[in-house]
């Protein structure tokens, strides 16, 4: 069975090494229950007679359509095919890429591969963490989109109040709430102070903070600082509050995912994990348009194609907005995507930021792709 790989920053970098040669791209949607998903190898059946039809030399199309036609031919594979894939062949490599958002069925012979459904994926295949913390438990599971697996951690994290604080730990015959909180309020909702009594209950509570300070510090050296993934925090409202008062994570997020997580199945903590993940996309674009925006009030911007290419070549682009797909055919059209293709390639391997602004979102002018210029 063909092996799929996860969308990462990795995957890009192998992808824009692979330009300037022959590259067949393939993005298809997958259906995934029976017996639909038996038309999916004839689906891609089809998408190679499109490349067949793209490749000049039979003698090379011979070759380069042979892992092509061997991933048609994959049961294995099939049965268990992600809702979308991109295939990338070429005369030194093929890949396949898995996918978890839809994508338009396409099949392309180029220079280099084509990335902008891709890079449309990009916030919902990000990769990323999730810190699933109780008062006395700590996990950690790493993935993107719907997949996570609970990771392994390192031998520095202490994975209970115990681990942590050894003899210093207060004595269990303490009494008050073990949460640290009083009864509900006059809504119902939990009183948002400590509980009452002090002495023991006041330990207890510090308890909670020293554990709390000592998994922030051992995740964020021994974690986050070496994976350098955005860090989702799975923790009761009144545990995040305390976390988040002492964490110095720079990777920790803003929003996360205020729910007990041992109620969670592993499918609830992945959706609501993508659920905060969705939410850092939808923030990333909107700050995107506003660099636009203050761009565009001190006249450091382009939207004419020519203007973009211009300063591309100059060196001049810190962020690029492009529309997702042509919303009309034609040759014009086509010689369009051919060119803002290449600025994309251009402008990542500038260390320039490539936004792909999705369908439901209007462009912030007439034009199909603007610049923020550095200078």
């Amino acid at each position: 069975m063909v092996s799929v790989q996860t969308f990462t920053r990795d995957t890009l970098d192998t992808l824009l090494a692979l330009a300037d040669r022959t590259n067949l791209s393939v993005y298809m949607p997958a259906q995934q229950t029976f017996p639909e998903r038996t038309q999916n190898p004839i689906r891609l059946k089809n998408l190679i007679k499109d490349l067949e039809g793209l490749l000049t030399d039979q003698a090379q199309a011979e070759t380069l359509l042979a892992p092509f036609h061997d991933l048609v031919a994959d049961t294995e594979f099939w049965n268990s095919c992600p809702p979308s894939i991109a295939i990338f062949g070429g005369a030194e490599h093929f890949l396949v890429v898995g996918l978890h958002r839809p994508v338009q069925e396409i099949a392309i012979v180029n220079r280099h591969p084509y990335l902008r459904p891709l890079l449309r994926q990009v916030p919902m295949t990000e990769r990323y963490q999730a810190l699933c913390l109780t008062r006395d438990s700590v996990q950690i599971y790493e993935g993107a989109g719907q997949t996570l697996q609970e990771i392994e951690l390192p031998e520095a994290v202490p994975t209970s109040q115990a681990d942590a604080l050894g003899d210093q730990l207060t004595s269990r015959d303490q009494q008050g709430h073990p949460d640290g909180f009083s009864g509900a309020g006059e809504r119902g909702d939990p009183m948002m102070h400590e509980s009452g009594g002090g002495g023991k209950q006041d330990e207890v509570n510090l308890d909670r903070e020293r554990f709390f300070r000592a998994v922030d510090k051992t995740i964020t050296e021994h974690c986050s600082r070496v994976c350098k993934l955005p860090l989702v925090l799975v923790a009761l409202p009144e545990n995040q509050a305390v976390f988040r008062a002492l964490s110095h994570n720079p990777f920790l997020l803003a929003d996360g995912v205020r729910t007990d997580p041992a109620t969670l199945s592993p499918a609830e903590l992945a959706q609501a994990c993508t659920a905060v993940m969705s939410k850092r996309c939808e923030d990333s674009l909107n700050t995107a348009f506003d660099r636009f925006g203050v761009a565009v009030g001190q006249r450091l911007y382009v939207s004419r194609l020519v203007d973009i290419e211009h300063a591309t070549l100059e060196g001049r682009v810190a962020l690029l907005l492009v529309e997702a797909d042509g919303s009309e055919a034609g040759a014009q059209v086509a010689e369009e995507d051919a060119a803002l293709d290449e600025l994309i390639l251009a402008v990542i391997r500038q260390g320039g930021e490539v936004v792909v602004v999705p369908a439901e979102r209007s462009m912030p002018t007439d034009s199909r792709a603007a610049a923020v210029l550095r200078y």
